[in-house]
């Protein structure tokens, strides 16, 4: 009998184990073997499982708890590779907010890789069903990175270019077929040559932390695309790697660090894949569900309901950032990224949930003190997206001074006038001068705002010429997803179409909306395909869409060749200026752009603006010019005209032997900048729908 269970002890432990470290988290390859640690307050009994490669168990050990909360064991003779994950023993009383149940297999939440992709999967009820959910990989972290170090973008020279992985290259015939769509195929050469030609230096990559779809979208035939439905925090996604998801992702950031670009992660700590309360449980829920999520009050404010998971991302539920453990998980993540993935920058999807306390959303949170006072992530670039969906959620120009902003109002400023809308001149000088009305000098630099067309929820340029409402039918919701409140214009005919002149106002209208935003303070965010014409004709939410809608093609049309030409010149002129991204008045006003000695705003007649001027109900045009406090230094003169007629304009009077040059003509169509020049001293001539962009040279003698 003695001989049996013996033998029997040996199969369900075949590695000899004994107390392991409890910090850090998660699994740590050590001399002969692994560290394995989580926190659980609230269990009491948490088990290592570990598998075979056919991800059958072959093991399980009991960890030794520490002070109630964190577990830990040490297995001697595990390497890298090795297949694991948690059961965790408890008391399940869904009332009390307490979901611990032996039957689930669960997640590392500090696991850095995954062993498969999973786009959906079930509900595991019995110990025979773990095979529905994913194993956690024990990994080491050596790589080569050949001593290629982070680019410093200069905060007045970052053009962020915002890309999602497969979109990108997953046509892209120029990029061998197994490497398309892929972290190889985003650093591939002819990915890299298109980044330099455009003239882009940081690339934002929309989420790359493992992810799985909703079961409402597996059951209509769609997929969650996007990835904003994080089910680890650690490991990147596996459906964008060939092999090894965690090298080949090194692998990319180490190729386009080489080149000078930085990498900027599209993060999202705001929720859990794990929804509400008839959600999967996979991770964290299993192991702290009333610590890591957050829940509504009861209708007398008694109590909490903990069948009621607060919402505030739109998603099911909401981490709980107040809780130090939850904390702890988002710093430990973006501290991985930063240093052993060697990413340059992060934005946070929907932001105002991570900052939102007891009291609602507090700028002075422990988040926000968390950031800045960690010696690696108050060295990174931060980026927001500065709402959510609960109380008090809008907060644009509320973010703490190091912080990037995503600013709405000036995607909606833009948009608005080059559409046609009379009346907002006044706000449209505010947008292009960086919003100081949101982002006050004496607190903000004019980098914080990050200025936009489009982004990647939302049409894309071309459909925002070509539409007058989405078309959202695809992603089985009767078109009532995504935003309702465009400011596009189809300028006559619904969707694509062969009429001539429709056609060249869509292309002229597109280069207007690139000069602006390129010739605009602040921090400009450019849409990956925008350039060459990408269009998902007329859906403005592809969340769910895996096809030829959201892959960008990359069999070019003339005009979508001239497109990208045209661009990538103006994102050129934006370089070779100091002026443009990087204004310093020394009278910055915190309401609108007023006149100054190095700004001055005229009516498109040539006179000085007043007030009169910028409250008038019918304008649809403005002027403005800027120049450098030194004589000899940079001076500009920008005409923006989105009437239908053409208009002239008096230019500023220049000193003897100065005239004014037009640099851009977006009436243009050939490509380039301006099909002319000419000098002009005194009056020029602005067509309709155009932008004139002058710059002061001295005449050859």
């Amino acid at each position: 009998m003695e001989d049996k269970l013996l033998e029997l002890d040996k199969k369900m432990h075949p590695f000899s184990a004994s107390r392991g470290q409890f910090l850090p988290l998660g699994a740590i390859l050590d001399q002969g073997g692994c560290h394995f640690s989580v926190y659980s307050l609230g269990a009491y009994r948490v088990d290592l499982c570990l598998f075979d490669k056919h991800e059958n168990e072959i093991a399980n050990y009991p960890l030794e708890v520490k002070q109630g909360r964190m577990w830990s064991i040490f297995v001697d003779q595990v390497i890298k590779g090795q297949l694991y994950g948690y059961r965790v023993y408890g008391d399940y009383q869904p009332e009390n907010g307490l979901l611990f149940n032996p039957n689930n297999l669960l997640i590392d939440p500090y696991a850095r890789a995954l062993n498969r992709v999973q786009h959906n999967f079930a509900q595991a009820q019995s110990d025979d069903e773990h095979s529905q959910v994913a194993k956690s990989v024990v990994i080491d972290n050596s790589f080569d990175w050949k001593d290629v170090a982070k680019p410093n973008i200069a905060e007045d020279e970052r053009i962020i270019y915002e890309v999602h992985v497969k979109s990108f290259s997953q046509r892209n015939k120029k990029i061998p077929l197994e490497k398309r769509g892929k972290y190889l195929g985003l650093s591939h050469p002819e990915s890299i040559k298109h980044y330099k030609a455009l003239g882009i230096t940081s690339l934002q990559i929309m989420p790359v932390f493992s992810f799985v779809s909703e079961l409402r979208l597996k059951n209509i035939g769609l997929t969650n695309y996007w990835g904003y439905n994080p089910i680890n925090f650690f490991a990147p996604e596996n459906r964008y790697a060939q092999f090894d998801a965690v090298n080949e992702f090194k692998t990319m950031v180490r190729e386009l660090h080489a080149e000078g670009i930085e990498i900027i992660l599209d993060v999202v700590y705001n929720h859990s894949a794990e929804a509400g309360n008839n959600g999967l449980i996979l991770s964290l829920k299993g192991f702290d569900n009333r610590n890591y999520y957050t829940f509504e009050k009861e209708v007398d404010g008694s109590h909490l309901n903990y069948s009621n998971y607060s919402n505030h991302s739109g998603c099911g539920n909401t981490l709980n950032l107040d809780s130090p453990w939850s904390l702890k998980l988002m710093l430990d993540s973006l501290r991985y990224w930063a240093t052993e993935m060697q990413v340059d920058g992060f934005r946070f999807d929907l932001a105002v949930t991570l900052a939102r306390e007891a009291n609602g959303f507090n700028k002075h949170s422990a988040f926000f003190k968390a950031l800045l006072q960690d010696p690696v992530l108050s060295r990174v670039k931060l980026i927001a997206e500065p709402w959510d969906i609960g109380p008090g959620g809008y907060r644009l120009g509320g973010f703490p001074c190091d912080w990037l902003e995503c600013n709405d109002r000036y995607r909606d400023t833009l948009r608005s006038f080059w559409r046609g809308d009379t009346g907002n001149v006044g706000d449209l000088a505010t947008r292009l001068l960086g919003s100081r009305d949101v982002f006050a000098k004496s607190y903000r630099a004019i980098s914080s705002s990050v200025n936009y067309i489009c982004y990647h929820d939302g049409f894309t340029m071309d459909d925002l010429v070509s539409y007058d409402r989405r078309h959202n039918e695809a992603n089985g919701e009767k078109s009532r997803d995504g935003h309702g409140h465009n400011l596009s214009s189809n300028y006559g005919v619904e969707g694509q179409t062969d009429d001539v002149k429709i056609n060249q106002i869509r292309q002229q209208q597109k280069r207007n909306l690139i000069a602006s935003l390129f010739i605009s303070q602040g921090t400009p965010h450019f849409l990956s395909g925008d350039e060459m014409g990408h269009t998902q004709t007329g859906n403005n939410n592809a969340y769910c869409q895996d096809n030829i809608l959201t892959w960008l093609s990359w069999n070019l049309t003339d005009a979508d060749k001239k497109l990208f030409a045209f661009t990538s010149e103006v994102i050129k002129l934006r370089k070779e200026s100091r002026l443009f991204g990087s204004l310093s008045l020394s009278g910055d006003s915190t309401g609108r752009c007023e006149n100054s000695d190095l700004v001055q705003w005229y009516h498109p007649n040539g006179e000085v603006m007043e007030e009169v001027d910028w409250h008038a109900s019918n304008s649809q045009a403005i002027a403005v010019e800027l120049r450098e406090a030194e004589q000899s230094g940079e001076r500009w003169f920008v005409v923006l005209n989105s009437s239908s007629y053409h208009i002239t304009c008096n230019l500023p009077l220049l000193e003897v032997g100065l005239s004014w040059k037009i640099k851009i003509n977006t009436v243009c169509s050939s490509g380039k900048l301006t099909d002319e020049e000419t000098n002009i001293t005194k009056v020029t001539q602005v067509k309709a729908r155009s932008v004139i962009l002058l710059k002061c040279v001295r005449h050859l003698t």
